[in-house]
């Protein structure tokens, strides 16, 4: 939600540049502007949807910054649109999903923490997302397993869940479970891009990628392990007192590493 940069944005409007912050396809006031378009959220939606807004508001080129689906759909944006694409941050480094290992099993410590995905790849995984008290319940029990260092209040959450009462919301969270683990089609609309992400493009602009050292998702060292998709400059920063919300949890360090990616990119 557009909440996690909340004081990330005022340090980097402080520094001189000029700071946009956009809900996702599916959350807040964003709207399809087609009933029949499919609710989709697969990386290559999320990624156009970026180059889409750079369009709209007639910027040629940006740093790009965000964690989680906003990490991805910054990283699929420097990875197939790299004129658009000055430099990086991106939470857990490369987060681009290679659809062809969908099927294969990683570690079992891996397994568990990706449980909520699973979950939602059924029918009682959507029962449960459309109801609105128990939804707020699920993603306030995930904050507390992905950010364990991270005492945020009730205000803070209330803040950020008032953007899940979207629509569209509940179907474009459980297309994107289901079509990273490729059990449902993507939008035909974008099969070649999802294609193009299929052969794992590199990242050619300059990267920080930022690890939370207390991150309940992703497991340590993440970013290190995705070095190799980044032919451009790469730099590894692990942050303390940090989960997977890092933005929230620590902004003046996601402030910093944009705005040292700003001046790299000069």
């Amino acid at each position: 939600a557009v909440e996690a940069y909340a004081e990330v944005a005022p340090r980097l409007a402080a520094a001189g540049c000029r700071v946009v912050v956009p809900h996702l396809r599916g959350y807040g006031e964003t709207r399809f502007l087609d009933a029949a378009t499919p609710r989709s959220g697969e990386q290559a939606a999320l990624g156009a949807d970026l180059v889409a807004l750079l369009d709209a508001l007639g910027v040629p080129r940006a740093v790009l910054a965000g964690y989680d689906w906003g990490g991805r759909a910054s990283c699929v944006a420097a990875a197939l649109w790299p004129e658009r694409c000055a430099g990086l941050v991106s939470l857990n480094g490369y987060n681009v999903q290679d659809r062809s290992l969908a099927q294969a099993p990683t570690s079992p410590e891996a397994e568990r923490r990706y449980w909520y995905q699973y979950f939602m790849h059924g029918p009682r995984g959507r029962t449960a997302l459309e109801d609105r008290a128990w939804r707020n319940d699920f993603c306030h029990l995930l904050w507390r397993l992905w950010s364990t260092t991270w005492s945020f209040d009730d205000a803070t959450f209330a803040r950020s869940a008032a953007a899940f009462d979207n629509a569209d919301f509940v179907d474009v969270v459980l297309h994107s479970y289901r079509h990273r683990h490729g059990l449902v089609d993507g939008d035909p609309a974008y099969a070649a891009l999802e294609d193009r992400l299929a052969e794992q493009p590199s990242v050619t602009a300059p990267t920080i990628a930022l690890d939370g050292a207390d991150d309940g998702v992703a497991a340590a060292g993440a970013a290190a392990a995705t070095a190799h998709r980044f032919a451009g400059p790469f730099e590894v920063r692990v942050i303390e007192r940090a989960g997977h919300a890092l933005p929230y949890e620590q902004p003046a360090a996601f402030a910093d590493a944009v705005l040292d990616v700003v001046a790299r990119s000069h």
